[in-house]
Formats: C-alpha cells, structure tokens, sequence
C-alpha cells in the first residue's frame, strides 16, 4: 500500500509517465512467446492505472507503441495491435472516473483501432479523477517535427512572425499540449536511456530507473517510485537556498 512508503498525500506528482520496458524480455524468461510478455504487461497497465488515480496522480502517460516499433516483426506487431483493441475495456475507465487520451501519429494505425480509440476518448471525454494518455506511434522527433511544420505554416500564411517564436509557442502545438510536463518520469526493464519519449516535455521531469519487468511492476513499484520522487530537491536550474525561499505551493 502507499502507506508502506510513507508517501506525501500533499506531494504526489500531478503527472507520471511511463516508459513500459520489458515484455519480450520477461516472456523469454519463462521460455514463452512474446505474446504473452505483452498480455501480462496489459494486466499491469490495469493495476497502475488504478493504483495512480488511488493516490492522486492526475495524468498518467504510457508509452505504448513508439514509432520505432513498426521496424519489428510484422507478426508482433499486428499481435499488438489485436492485444491494444481488446484490451480496451472502457469499464475500467468509468469505474476509475478516467479521462482517455491519446497522442501519436494514429494515421498508421489500423482503421478499426482508430475508430476503437477515437469512441473511447469521446466515450470518457467527462472523466475527471486521472486523464490516461497512450502515447500510440509515438516518438519525439515526430511530435517536434510536426509542431514545426504547423508554427512554419502560420509563418507562410503571415499570421506569425519568427521573432514571436517561444518555448511557449512550441509547446502549445506539441501533442501534449492539453497536459503539464511530467513531474516523474519512470523506466521499466533495466535499460538507462528515454528512446524518442517525451524529450522536450521532461527537460526538467525527475527519472526514475528500475530493473523489474513491466509485467512484474505492480502498484507496491509505483508506490516506491513516487517515495523516492518525494526525497529529491527539484530545483529548475536554481540553487537550493533560493527554492527554500519560495513559497509552497498545495
């Protein structure tokens, strides 16, 4: 339980995301197909969800499918492209008072699934306790890259000007545009590095790396992992003498 970690009801990060590293890896281990490394990461995807909305985390972010992945085995993909269509269970999202959202360049995506999505974000639209995000044939450069291609239209079409360029401005045609940044950025599977996930959003997202599986990463994980985001000094760049000296914020 969260107790078990003394976690600050007052201090939980307001966005989580997740980096869901580990299947094939944990279904080799067992000496089964991969398949079922992704079946059993599905049954966890479940218990975070509800174990984040328990605590109070308000965006939950999942790196499900990068656009990486369509290099793999034509099999495996189209596998979990069957396995993400029949385990979207909108009672799960109801139950839980759950906003879906998805982000990604969906036009690869089957048509099926598409029209699968598309019903449950209307479906949940209202939800209000956690807004679940899929990041679904997703990478960095290619959100990045299409936020450029949409701020270099407005300039073609002189409704903006170069010199009115910002961060914000980059942020606000980024596809997490609806979302703060990750407070809490977490890595399944051992491995140290971000691959193409959330790069401009998590410039300043505290990391947390653990070597268990995904499909062995359970609530008790979770728990622990936002603990340890609770005994870190987040300084944005400033000393730790000037963030005592700013006020709290509840």
């Amino acid at each position: 339980m969260a107790e078990d970690y003394e976690i600050d009801k007052n201090r939980v990060p307001k966005h989580v995301a997740i980096i869901m590293d580990g299947n094939g890896r944990w279904a080799k281990l067992r000496g089964e197909e991969r398949r079922n490394g992704h079946i059993a990461g599905a049954d966890t995807v479940k218990e975070i969800i509800e174990a984040a909305a328990l605590i109070g985390v308000k965006y939950l972010t999942l790196y499900t499918f990068s656009s990486e992945n369509w290099n793999r085995p034509e099999a495996e993909v189209a596998a979990l492209m069957d396995l993400l269509f029949d385990s979207l269970k909108e009672e799960v999202l109801f139950k839980n008072d759950i906003c879906f959202r998805i982000i990604g360049d969906l036009s690869k995506l089957p048509d099926k699934l598409q029209q699968r999505l598309n019903q449950c974000v209307c479906d949940t639209a209202h939800g209000k306790k956690l807004t679940l995000v899929l990041a679904l044939s997703y990478s960095s450069h290619w959100e990045i890259t299409e936020a450029t291609r949409q701020i270099a239209r407005l300039v073609q079409e002189g409704k903006m000007v170069p010199e009115e360029i910002t961060t914000d401005t980059i942020s606000q045609y980024l596809a997490t545009n609806f979302m703060p940044n990750p407070d809490l950025l977490i890595r399944t599977g051992g491995e140290l590095r971000l691959s193409n996930y959330l790069l401009w959003q998590c410039a300043y997202s505290e990391l947390y790396f653990c070597d268990t599986y995904w499909p062995d990463f359970r609530k008790e994980e979770l728990y622990k992992a936002i603990a340890d985001f609770q005994q870190r000094e987040r300084r944005y760049g400033m000393t730790s003498e000037q963030i005592s000296k700013k006020p709290k914020i509840r």
